[in-house]
């Protein structure tokens, strides 16, 4: 079998999400080739050594740069916050590695495209990239969008979504790099709307052309982190809303935000067809609702589908039926498929046009904001 060495960038929430992944991808399912955890990388060599011992990793380093350079990393996993994805990715693909970024795709559409366009020339050398909206990997969901190709659902009509959070529901939360523009890109908007475009995108197979979208800032300043009797200014949107229209003609409405009191990770969507509608909660990730319009009117209803069948998508190599899974098993179906991709030499998905289209709309989304929730085309360019 051969062996993929991998470089991680980044070590903090995802970073650590992502090494247990890592860690477990191999011990679960049948590879085509094995990952080894080479190097974790790290802006301070103390705290990645730390970081690299607790997680798993054989060796750290404080310069990804060099990283790139080594013969015994053929993959390069992205972790870091927006900021440092457009420099990171296009720098390892040009470097021969294949790249797994974490979501956004970016801080802007510009430094989406040019990281499309980076995946793109690496493409045709066999190098390969993928953006880790790792939403795709719920079996229940991966189900839900087998049964809209099988046409179960008949002509798609609606979806909403909605992903909803409240840890910054205290006004006295500290001022994180997430709630700065210049690390973030924006808010709720890129943080948490955009898995749910991906997600009813790739659920219905569709693309979003248009939006009508507004954003709203709550808490202006927040005390600094390491200085709290201090404050400084919050340059992210807290909360975003927008309605969309799809290419084929299915309308959308879509909304995020970080100050939805009670909810932790309230990730819900709902899709609405001529034939049936199917729903989920990822608070209840193992369940998916299916309701088939064909039935008879007296037994017409939601039926409850626990997705832990061996028969469904990615089950096969887990537990006996009943015994579910959780949310860090996605990334572990997330890096089953990019092994494969990157053994098969086939194109990974989402690839990075995917995520310059999300990229796109979350544009067009702010962009219709500043003009009082004006009608507004997403960008369109080379898919």
């Amino acid at each position: 079998m051969n062996t993929l060495g991998v470089a991680l960038v980044g070590h903090a929430f995802m970073g650590a999400v992502h090494s247990q992944a890592w860690r477990t991808v191999g011990r679960v399912f049948d590879l085509p080739a094995r990952p080894e955890r080479v190097v974790l990388c790290g802006r301070r060599k103390d705290a990645a050594a730390s970081a690299a011992a607790r997680l798993g990793w054989r060796e750290c380093s404080d310069d990804w740069k060099s990283v790139l350079m080594r013969d015994d990393v053929h993959i390069v996993d992205i972790c870091t916050p927006g900021d440092s994805h457009a420099e990171i990715a296009v720098g390892a693909l040009e470097a021969g590695k294949h790249v797994l970024c974490e979501k956004p795709l970016a801080n802007s559409v510009a430094e989406a495209e040019a990281m499309a366009e980076a995946a793109d020339r690496a493409r045709r050398n066999g190098i390969l990239a993928m953006v880790g909206f790792n939403y795709r990997r719920v079996p229940a969901l991966a189900l839900a969008r087998s049964l809209v190709q099988q046409g179960r659902l008949g002509e798609i009509r609606q979806v909403r979504a909605h992903y909803l959070q409240d840890w910054l529901v205290d006004p006295q939360a500290p001022l994180s790099w997430r709630l700065r523009a210049e690390r973030a890109g924006s808010g709720a908007l890129g943080d948490l709307g955009a898995h749910i475009v991906d997600l009813a995108q790739h659920l219905v197979g569709d693309e979003i052309v248009a939006v009508s979208g507004s954003v709203e800032t709550f808490v202006g300043e927040r005390p600094l982190p390491d200085e709290p009797a201090r404050r400084g200014r919050v340059t992210v949107d807290d909360a975003a809303l927008f309605t969309a229209r799809f290419r084929e003609g299915a309308l959308g409405t879509f909304e995020a935000t970080r100050y939805a009191t009670g909810n932790k990770n309230g990730l819900r969507i709902e899709v609405n067809g001529s034939r049936g509608s199917l729903a989920f909660d990822f608070e209840s990730m193992n369940e998916l609702a299916f309701y088939d319009g064909t039935d008879p009117a007296d037994v017409a209803g939601y039926r409850r589908i626990l997705a832990t069948e061996p028969q469904h998508p990615y089950l096969e190599a887990w537990y006996p039926p009943g015994h579910v899974l959780g949310y860090e098993h996605t990334f572990v179906h997330e890096l089953r498929d990019f092994i494969t991709a990157v053994a098969d030499r086939s194109t990974p998905s989402p690839d990075f046009a995917a995520g310059l289209h999300v990229q796109r709309v979350l544009d067009a989304v702010q962009r219709s904001a500043a003009q009082h929730s004006r009608w507004t085309p997403v960008l369109q360019g080379e898919r």
